[in-house]
C-alpha cells in the first residue's frame, strides 16, 4: 500500500521540508520581534529602497495572556496580560508576511512583517538575511552575553566550615 492510499498523501521528505521551513522562519520572526526599535530602524535603512507592499492586517494593539509555570516545571498558571502589536502585509507576488511585537510599536510591527514576506522572496531572502537579521540575532547574543557576565560578577558561593570541635 502506498502513501496516497493510507490517505496521507505526501512525499516522505515534505513533511521534514516544511517543518524546516517553519523553524527558520520562526527563528527570523523571533531575532525581529525581540530586536530594539532603533536598532531594527536602522537595519531596514541598510537594505535602501524596499519593494510596494499592501497592507492586509494594519498594525493593531490588543492584550495575550502569558502563562507560567513554577519552578519551570509545574502546573500552568496565568501570570497575567501582556501588549502585542500586530500586522500582516502582501507583496506584489502574493506572499504574505506577519509581524507581532510585544507593545505598541505599530511601526515595528509593520516593518516585521515585510521583512518577513521579503524572506520569503529567494530573491531578496540572503539579502535579509546577511544585512538585517544576522547583525540583530549577533548583537541579540552579545547583550545576552553582557548580562551574563555582569550577573556573574554578582554571584555568591556558600559552603560550610568544619569546625575543629570532637
Amino acid at each position: 500500500m502506498d502513501r496516497t492510499e493510507t490517505g496521507a498523501g505526501t512525499q516522505p521528505g515534505v513533511a521534514a521540508q516544511d517543518k524546516a521551513a517553519q523553524a527558520a522562519r520562526a527563528a527570523w520572526l523571533r531575532v525581529l520581534a525581540l530586536a530594539a526599535p532603533d536598532a531594527l530602524e536602522q537595519a531596514v535603512g541598510r537594505l535602501g529602497a524596499l519593494p510596494a507592499y499592501r497592507l492586509l492586517r494594519k498594525p493593531e494593539s490588543g492584550m495575550a495572556m502569558v502563562r507560567g509555570r513554577a519552578g519551570g516545571t509545574g502546573a500552568q498558571f496565568n501570570l497575567g496580560e501582556v501588549s502585542v502589536t500586530r500586522c500582516a502585509v502582501t507583496l506584489e507576488p502574493g506572499v504574505v508576511g506577519v509581524g507581532y511585537v510585544q507593545g505598541r510599536t505599530h511601526a515595528q510591527a509593520e516593518r516585521i512583517a515585510v521583512l518577513d514576506a521579503l524572506l520569503q522572496l529567494p530573491e531578496w531572502h540572503a539579502r535579509v538575511q546577511a544585512e538585517v537579521v544576522a547583525p540583530l540575532a549577533r548583537a541579540r547574543t552579545a547583550q545576552g552575553e553582557h548580562k551574563a557576565a555582569v550577573a556573574a560578577q554578582t554571584k555568591v558561593e556558600f559552603f560550610t566550615m568544619v569546625r575543629g570541635e570532637d
